[in-house]
């Protein structure tokens, strides 16, 4: 097949700036259920707390590369992708080290593309790609969301939860204007909804109101099983199959397999 003719993956970033919002957990399982119906999948662990790995049963601990090497080093990412336990899924770990990355990456030249230059040489080689970013708006998450075509947002069904949204959107006008102007909102999805509470479906409601077709039709419920999967290494797919939880995720590959 002629590098013209090879299909190249869609990618995706996982972003928003607020910590505990379902980033992770959202990279995690739609990676996995997208893997699970047939497609080749790489989830990238671009967060120096690597619970992206850990979350799919890879002990950082026992890595020999990870995203450190690529982004800083420059390190090919083939030198450094491993497989899961699970069939056509595979991860690109992270490390502590990353941590200091944002400090390393100052002075280095072509500091914001460092990841989409890497990124280049494995898109023939999967469907999807999704970048689990960490919860800031620094020079790792420039990185990320210059790599990629989409961003996806979830947003936590609770008080406060469009709080810095604002800041992001602006944080993806001033990348698309200097660094990547194919970057595009793709989806923003409804996380931790409680169908008990008001809250929550008034959550949903205003953010639906703001950003319409932008926000996934299916929601996906607070769940104990849920949180418990990351520290199982497995996905909820596989740690819970009847769960609400999981049924959720299927339904939301299903539906960014639709677009």
């Amino acid at each position: 097949m002629t590098e013209e003719n090879s299909p190249v993956a869609r990618t995706l970033a996982v972003a928003n700036q607020k910590g505990g919002v379902g980033k992770t957990t959202t990279a995690i399982n739609l990676a996995d259920c997208l893997a699970n119906r047939g497609h080749r999948v790489l989830l990238v662990d671009l967060d120096p707390q690597a619970n992206a790995t850990t979350g799919i049963g890879v002990d950082p601990r026992g890595v020999s590369s990870s995203t450190y090497d690529v982004v800083v080093d420059g390190k090919p990412p083939l030198d450094c992708i491993i497989p899961t336990a699970y069939e056509n899924l595979w991860v690109l770990p992270s490390h502590l080290d990353l941590a200091g990355a944002e400090l390393e990456l100052q002075s280095a030249f072509n500091r914001e593309r460092r990841l989409e230059i890497a990124l280049r040489d494995v898109r023939s080689e999967f469907d999807y790609i999704f970048v689990d970013c960490l919860p800031s708006l620094g020079l790792l998450a420039v990185n990320a969301l210059t790599a990629v075509k989409e961003i996806v947002v979830p947003i936590q069904c609770e008080y406060y939860a469009l709080e810095g949204l604002m800041q992001l959107r602006m944080h993806i006008a001033q990348i698309q204007r200097y660094l990547n102007s194919d970057l595009e909102l793709s989806k923003m999805i409804l996380v931790m909804y409680d169908r008990r509470t008001n809250l929550s479906a008034q959550v949903a409601e205003e953010v639906r109101l703001q950003f319409g077709g932008k926000v996934a039709r299916v929601v996906i419920p607070r769940s104990v099983r849920l949180a418990e999967a990351p520290s199982h290494g497995t996905p909820i797919r596989v740690f819970s199959p009847r769960s609400t939880a999981a049924l959720a995720y299927q339904l939301l590959a299903e539906e960014f397999e639709s677009r």
